[in-house]
Parts: structure tokens; sequence; C-alpha cells
């Protein structure tokens, strides 16, 4: 982070109903290598209208935006970016001159692992989960090439919406997925989850027949699934990949600096240490 904070310190933030030291370390330890003036903070917002009311008013830079609040933003920003009205959710807000600008690097980021981990579009895929990071999943594995897939939600009015918007299927409970590629888009499995760390969202040896696992919790970012996968020698993508890619590219969008891959790399391993 910047040695001295003055009154030209350019700060960004984040929105999360569940705060961690991951995005913090990752934003800080790249300001600090390449000397820029930002500095960066977690916050669980109480009222997320006064929060985004406030960054507009306190002139803050930019802010990554997490569980609960990617949809509940929609309505409170001025301009919505191709990557966030195509999926209607929300994971960065770029303030220029009062003006809010949503985009949603959760998409490109989920895009890009795909391709650089090989999966086999030809795969059917089974996406569990409806909410706002369901979204930006589903739409990148659809426009991806994965054609045949399943939203598995219990919520039926969002995961029946889901999957009818990429000409997948609804289904309420996991029961018998394919044997494709398996896609974790809920908080099982994420530490301190109120019980449901040792959660998998599918049964284990539906996993054990898996061709490949993606699980987009970080923390941790070995989850019961990933373990569980990653011991029958099954192809996984975890949370903790799709967090430094979309942290770069939202890195990019508040300072006009693109990151190069091993200073990407290192603020991530810093950020897990």
């Amino acid at each position: 982070m910047v040695s001295r904070i003055t009154k030209d310190t350019r700060l960004c933030i984040s929105l999360s109903g569940r705060p961690s030291n991951i995005g913090t370390r990752f934003h800080n330890h790249l300001y600090e290598e390449l000397g820029l003036d930002y500095i960066y903070k977690a916050f669980r917002p109480t009222d997320i209208e006064d929060a985004v009311a406030g960054i507009r008013g306190l002139g803050i830079r930019g802010a990554g935006v997490s569980m609960p609040f990617k949809e509940a933003v929609l309505p409170l920003v001025d301009v919505l970016h191709d990557s966030a009205r195509a999926i209607e959710s929300v994971n960065t807000i770029v303030n220029d001159d009062g003006i809010l600008h949503a985009y949603n690097t959760d998409y490109q980021a989920v895009v890009d692992l795909l391709a650089e981990h090989a999966v086999d579009p030809a795969l059917p895929v089974t996406v569990a989960g409806s909410g706002g990071m369901a979204k930006a999943v589903t739409a990148a594995l659809r426009h991806s090439g994965f054609t045949s897939g399943t939203v598995v939600a219990r919520n039926e009015a969002t995961g029946r919406a889901l999957a009818q918007k990429y000409g997948y299927t609804w289904r309420a409970e996991a029961a018998d997925p394919a044997p494709g590629l398996l896609v974790n888009t809920t908080p099982l499995g994420m530490a301190g989850g109120g019980g449901d760390s040792e959660a998998m969202p599918f049964p284990a040896d539906v996993v054990q027949s898996a061709s490949a696992v993606f699980d987009v919790v970080a923390v941790p970012p070995d989850t019961p699934l990933v373990r569980t996968a990653r011991q029958s020698g099954i192809t996984t993508i975890t949370g903790d990949e799709v967090i430094a890619l979309q942290a770069a590219l939202q890195f990019e969008l508040y300072t006009g600096v693109r990151a190069t891959p091993e200073q990407v790399r290192r603020a991530s391993a810093y950020s897990r240490a």
C-alpha cells in the first residue's frame, strides 16, 4: 500500500456480505509494487443504497461488488456496460467524476479459465446455484460453446429463468447430473459459511465420475468439492483462480494500468498467504 496517505490518495473498496482480505491484499500489493497512490479497503455494508451513494458522494474511485449485492446495485448505477447488462449482475463499479459505471469481470475470468484449462465444450454442464455469480458463469459457459446444460436451484423462479435464458434445463435437486462439467456457484464449502464449510453441492459419487469440476468458492480454494475431484484425478478450476483474474481486470478499470501476468501471480500469492 502507499507509504503515505494524502488528500490525493484514491480510495477503492469492496462491498460484500462476507468480506475477506483476499481482494484487499491483492489490490494493495499491486498499488505498492507499481507505485500507485491508491488504497483499497473492504466493507460489509448494512445498507447497499447508502453504500453506493457514498461511492458517488465521497469520490471513491471504484468498488468490487460481491454476494449478496450483485443484483441489488443494478438500479443504483448510471451506466451498465455490456458485461453487466447481458447478465443483469454487477461485480465492479467505476466512478468517473460522479458517473457510476457497472461491469462484470467475473464473466471474462470464467471464459478465460475454461479456455486455459482446455475444458471440452462438448461436455454436458451442471451449474449449482442461480444467483449473481451463477448468471456470470452460465452466460460464460453458453458463450464458450457449452450448449447442453442444467441449472440446479431450489428457487424455481430464478433457476428456471436462468436456465431458459441460455437454453438449459432446470432442476430443483442435484440428483444424478450428467457426468460432465460440474460447477458450483453457491456458498457451499465456503469457510465461515454457517455450518456449510464441509458440504458439497453434488453427491460424492457424482463428483468422482465427472470430467471436470469448477468451484467459484475462493475461501478456501481447496473446498470439499475441489478436494474430492482432485483425489479422483479430475481437472479442477478453483475460486482463487477466478478471483485473481477478475481482480486483475478490476485493477485495470480502476487505475488504467494493466498488470503483467507475473505481477498478477505475485499479487494473488500474496493475497492468499
